[in-house]
């Protein structure tokens, strides 16, 4: 028999509404869960990537880190781990540095054996490389097999990761993938083989209301009963208090209407958020965000959902402003990553405070994709490429096609915070794993993605950790 706990998606250092304190949290979170390993005495702690959520860590929570995996060691407990999209750099990674310590074990394609279990890694691999993956690991003799991995498997939610492909064409036969990256945590059957998620250690976003936890796994035909070999539980974390209040307002309602719902709920020490509709009158949102902070709450934000109707109509030289803005975007030849910067700050479903998040991981998705550099490069205008066109054949064109947006569904990113608009619990902020070398980035506000990314200024590459704001790359360890 060998008992396990299953986590990821911690996050270290996520600044999440660039707070110090939920900074603090997040670390927390983990050792909390080291915590638990040590009191109950498991047999391993295997993270499923996402230790931290970024590449380039303050000095703080790697040191927080290495103390938590340090009371981990002293306990005999081994520290399995895979590399998730958000910590993942183009050369040596953390779990490297932490191994070198002694207080690591990065898996990989050979078996590392715990107990029965023979335990693999697989580090996220961004889509466009997945078609050279031949999932060949080397054979084992322990009596039950796990592969943990990170990515967004098929059947959960915002899945672009096909599970059964994976199984099937593994030369070891799994009892289960334990896997990171979906915050939300579930778990299912593939191929005869359990797949779960524990979600993550901290809410992320908004979005990922129910509470946070891990998981306790059981490789042992015996205790999970009938057909089963591996038992999968689920346990609870005590985290920070996210609470979510609804104000629908009635005609001649207003702010005194919201004040009373918030007084509702305690507020202490937790994150708020309120959430306004209905047909009331206008409520400023700053004034409603203090009145919670001077009634307990470490945080506060309002969302007002509802339509602002103009008095009367309103005349304007253009159809759409919008319209106007892409057709003075048509004729400056941006280059495509360029494009994907400029939607990422325009359009809708990326909340402000994720901008930053989201364009530094469309520009790193295409260094990945694009080896040629070509998406860099400036192209003809949609203009300039319709009056081609007409010119030469009198032929009437489409106004160009759109340009994808490189995001497979977050940091969230609550995201994070990179995920709350549209990717829910996913960690699917549109991060690939490589790191340019031409351009480095300052997690000073860091989701996914989700997982709410509050992310981190684009900057060259700076050996010197003292000029990064406590910020350290791994070439001044390694």
């Amino acid at each position: 028999m060998t008992r396990v706990i299953h986590t990821g998606d911690t996050h270290i250092g996520y600044s999440q509404y660039h707070s110090p304190v939920r900074r603090q949290d997040f670390l927390d979170a983990f050792e909390a869960v080291v915590d638990d390993a040590v009191d109950d005495g498991v047999d391993a702690v295997v993270h499923a990537g996402d230790l931290f959520h970024d590449r380039r860590p303050e000095l703080d929570d790697l040191m927080g880190t290495i103390s938590v995996l340090r009371r981990l060691d002293d306990a005999g407990i081994p520290f399995l781990a895979v590399v998730g999209n958000h910590e993942s750099t183009r050369g040596g990674q953390w779990l490297d540095l932490f191994e070198r310590l002694g207080l690591a074990t990065r898996l990989g394609d050979e078996p590392v054996v715990v107990g029965d279990t023979a335990f693999y890694g697989l580090d996220h691999v961004p889509v466009s490389r997945r078609d050279d993956l031949d999932y060949a690991f080397a054979d084992h003799d322990a009596e039950y097999a796990a592969l943990v991995a990170h990515g967004l498997f098929e059947p959960f939610g915002y899945a672009d990761w096909d599970t059964e492909t994976v199984l099937t064409e593994s030369d070891v036969a799994f009892d289960a993938m334990l896997l990171g990256d979906n915050h939300k945590p579930d778990t299912a059957e593939v191929a005869d083989t359990w797949v779960t998620y524990p979600g993550s250690t901290e809410r992320a976003s908004a979005s990922e209301r129910e509470g946070r936890g891990y998981n306790l796994v059981v490789f042992d035909a015996d205790a999970a009963g009938g057909d089963d070999r591996v038992e999968i539980r689920r346990r609870a974390l005590d985290t920070r208090p996210f609470v979510f209040v609804s104000v629908e307002l009635r005609e001649g309602e207003g702010e005194s209407r919201v004040r009373e719902r918030v007084r509702e709920y305690d507020l202490a020490e937790a994150v708020v958020h309120v959430e306004i509709t209905g047909e009331g009158d206008p409520v400023t949102p700053a004034a409603v965000e203090e009145f919670a902070t001077d009634e307990g709450a470490l945080i506060a934000r309002v969302t007002d959902r509802r339509e602002v109707d103009a008095d009367g109509e309103v005349d304007v030289s253009f159809a759409d402003p919008e319209d106007a803005v892409r057709d003075r975007l048509d004729e400056m030849a941006l280059s495509t990553a360029a494009r994907d910067v400029e939607r990422a700050v325009r359009e809708d479903t990326v909340p402000d405070a994720n901008v930053r998040e989201t364009v530094k991981r469309r520009i790193e998705e295409r260094l990945d994709e694009e080896a040629d550099l070509g998406a860099f490069e400036p192209v003809e205008s949609d203009a300039e490429a319709v009056e081609g066109e007409e010119a030469d054949d009198g032929e009437e064109v489409n106004d160009g096609e759109e340009v994808n947006d490189g995001e497979e569904a977050d940091d969230g990113e609550e995201a994070d915070d990179g995920e709350e608009a549209g990717t829910e619990e996913a960690d699917a902020d549109g991060s690939e794993s490589d790191e340019s070398d031409a351009a480095d980035t300052d997690p000073d506000e860091s989701t996914t993605d989700e997982p709410d990314a509050e992310s981190d200024r684009v900057e060259a590459t700076d050996p010197d950790p003292a000029s990064n704001d406590g910020q350290v790359s791994m070439e001044d360890y390694l």
